[in-house]
């Protein structure tokens, strides 16, 4: 099988932790392999930091809390800790955005970040995650600090029939909390035709403390009906040629009525208490996310060339509470439609004995209208209309089956055109609305050529080592600025992209058969960044100013004896700017952005070949960087104190026979009162909110 070439700008390595772990076996890095470069890649060609969440570890992890948030947590050392709600905000990759995608199709919004994109498919139908950090522009907009990949299960037998049921409860020591989760794999191969089924439904109840009281029902997860459904066809043409068609469809909609009482930052948690208002016209949560992808490959198109062509649409719309900070009161939406296609010709240059040299070429073509409205019909930002049309070519070396090289160049032709609009009044900090005002929309064109370029030498099998530099390029988000918009025309408006330039080292290797390794160190740049920042009326606005982010993370995971494993991770990052575009760079960036440090650790054993158990744990460290407002005595937006947590969770199985196993997790198993990160560093009394108390999940499996 040829080797793989990576995509522009996304130099993966991969991350052996996640793949390794729930494993009870080390395996060896020459088995891993990538699809996140759009075709598979062994580990030892990659040279930067990825991390694949493996299927055994996505299952496990599900046992304990279905929310793909709360997996993600748990498995990715650079990322963000969750807020436990609908919402992803806060929960950066490397201090930065990321592109979220599903079997390589974009899900995120960056014309207007909704913060839903996490949260788009049921982890059932995911047989892995891979996660690419630091800046890339293999799939164009919005991965200023990664992309987050989830690759759908497919067809693996040659039997015509073939399953897994499950279904499941889950609940806590309290009253009302009682959920049930249901399941359906089917997949099978018939002569040339292979199928995946996937079905899952879930049914949450209210969401409680550690001392029984009910969360906040902002963003709430409580009482909400979630449903997914996968269908994916294939056919083998011939031994080369291979077509493959697939729709996934995800629904989250809440029917929670529940009142909801402000606290006081740091002192009070906001919590749920008696009935809501009923002011809501649509349930919240994301009522469609459906994704359509067509792929046809071809391994031997002509002279050692081989061809990939992707088709696919995206259908998302997702709905927020209702808030009286509109005139009249609403309910918001961000509505997305995205068409795109992407060919890859991947042609081998030479193959000898000692060398290899290859080269991918193509170009990807995206459209995406994205919308934000209240469900009245008011816009709050316009019609927002982009068209991208990006070629790249990369050149990947072998040489003497150690030393890897790989640089490629992708050029970014982004234009997008707005509509007329009149902006949404809103509420002011003195109670007061603003003024609507119209806005002439226009045509924006943004244009650059990014590239990247990096090596691994991999030395011995204890000691491989990689570094790279590649760059992101994406539309920093338009219709956020758009619909504060106090000019008349979009050409006065600071619309500028971002460009990030990732730097990586690192090292990662197999000291023995049983304990594995990888140190990695990055810095990213970029002259014009955008972070969230309070004005005197304490509203958000964007800041636009140079900045750099800076970090390391590393893993090490024993298996000292084959019924025994564990291990851990450890992340830290820290984010500066120059506000004034002076060279000073003595200002930080704030914590919406720049999460805590944090460790992730487990042990798991099987004292008998059919029964497992594990323990996660999470601490997020201290987080101390911004002091109080002299005159008014409080915290900015995201420069809040945040104060040290640790969660432990419990996971366990138990194999039946072949066909039947049964699971038992436990989140939170010591039923800790604790506020999520994004609690403290919001610094608002709104979100000043506790997070899930103990909280239990019981599956039956039944494998066919």
């Amino acid at each position: 099988m040829k080797k793989a070439l990576l995509s522009a700008a996304c130099l993966g390595t991969t991350t052996v932790f996640a793949q390794v772990k729930d494993s009870l076996q080390t395996k060896n890095v020459d088995e891993v392999v990538m699809t996140a470069s759009r075709k598979k890649e062994n580990i030892k060609e990659v040279p930067s930091s990825i991390t694949v969440v493996a299927e055994k570890q996505i299952q496990s992890q599900l046992t304990v809390n279905s929310d793909i948030t709360s997996i993600l947590q748990y498995t990715v050392p650079s990322l963000g800790t969750n807020s436990g709600q609908t919402s992803n905000t806060g929960q950066t990759l490397r201090g930065r955005q990321v592109l979220v995608l599903i079997d390589g199709i974009p899900q995120s919004t960056p014309l207007r970040n909704g913060a839903r994109d996490l949260r788009v498919i049921d982890p059932s139908a995911i047989e892995r995650i891979e996660v690419i950090k630091g800046a890339s522009s293999i799939y164009g907009n919005g991965a200023d600090g990664g992309i987050i990949n989830y690759i759908t299960k497919r067809s693996k037998t040659d039997k015509k029939i073939s399953g897994i049921s499950q279904i499941g409860i889950t609940g806590q020591p309290y009253g009302g909390t009682l959920g049930v989760r249901a399941s359906q794999l089917l997949t099978g191969k018939v002569s040339k035709f292979d199928y995946t089924l996937s079905l899952a439904y879930e049914k949450t109840g209210y969401m409680k403390d550690g001392d029984g009281v009910m969360l906040s029902p902002t963003y709430s997860t409580a009482k909400m009906d979630n449903y997914n459904g996968m269908l994916k066809l294939g056919y083998d043409i011939n031994d080369n040629q291979r077509i493959e068609a697939s729709y996934i469809g995800y629904s989250s909609r809440s029917n929670l009525n529940l009142g909801l009482k402000t606290g006081v930052y740091g002192i009070e948690p906001t919590i749920g208490q008696g009935e809501g208002k009923s002011l809501e016209t649509t349930p919240q949560g994301t009522p469609k996310n459906h994704n359509i992808r067509v792929s046809y490959d071809n391994k031997n198109l002509f002279a050692g060339t081989a061809l990939n062509i992707n088709l696919y649409y995206q259908d998302f719309k997702t709905v927020y509470g209702y808030s009286d900070t509109f005139f009249n009161g609403g309910q918001s939406n961000v509505i997305s439609k995205k068409a795109g296609a992407r060919f890859n010709f991947d042609t081998q240059l030479w193959n000898s004995q000692n060398s290899q040299g290859e080269i991918m070429y193509g170009a990807d073509i995206l459209n995406d209208q994205t919308v934000q409205k209240l469900e009245d019909g008011r816009f709050w930002t316009p019609n927002m209309n982009m068209t991208n049309i990006a070629p790249f070519l990369l050149v990947k070396i072998d040489l003497l089956k150690k030393l890897t090289i790989k640089g490629g160049l992708r050029y970014e032709n982004i234009k997008v055109n707005v509509d007329d609009f009149n902006t949404l009044s809103v509420v002011k900090n003195d109670g007061t609305f603003t003024k609507s005002i119209p806005v002439n929309g226009g045509k924006l064109s943004y244009n650059a050529l990014v590239g990247n370029i990096g090596l691994r030498y991999n030395i011995e099998p204890y000691i491989n080592l990689f570094g790279s530099f590649s760059q992101a390029y994406s539309i920093n988000e338009l219709g956020r600025i758009l619909r504060t918009s106090t000019s008349e025309t979009i050409q006065n408006l600071e619309t500028k992209p971002i460009i990030v330039n990732n730097y990586e080292l690192g090292a990662t290797g197999q000291l023995s058969s049983w304990l594995n390794y990888e140190l990695t160190s990055y810095v990213s740049t970029s002259k014009l960044g955008a972070t969230f920042v309070q004005s005197a009326d304490r509203a958000l606005t964007i800041k636009r100013a140079p900045e750099v982010i800076y970090g390391v993370e590393g893993f090490l995971h024993f298996t000292p004896v084959k019924w025994l494993q564990f291990g851990g991770s450890y992340s830290w990052m820290e984010g500066i700017t120059s506000p004034d575009d002076n060279g000073d760079y003595s200002a930080k960036i704030n914590n919406s952005r720049i999460s805590a440090p944090k460790v992730l650790a487990y042990a798991q054993v099987r004292p008998i070949p059919t029964l497992s158990i594990g323990v996660d744990m999470l601490h997020s460290f201290r987080q101390n960087r911004f002091e109080l407002n002299a005159k008014t005595g409080l915290y900015a937006y995201g420069e809040g104190y945040v104060p040290d947590y640790t969660v432990f969770n419990l996971k366990s199985s138990y194999e039946v026979n072949n066909n039947w196993k049964v699971s038992l997790g436990v989140e939170n198993i010591l039923n800790r009162v604790y506020q999520p990160s994004i609690a403290w560093w919001a610094a608002r009394d709104s979100d000043f909110t506790n997070s899930l108390g103990a909280r239990r999940t019981l599956m039956i499996e039944y494998k066919f």
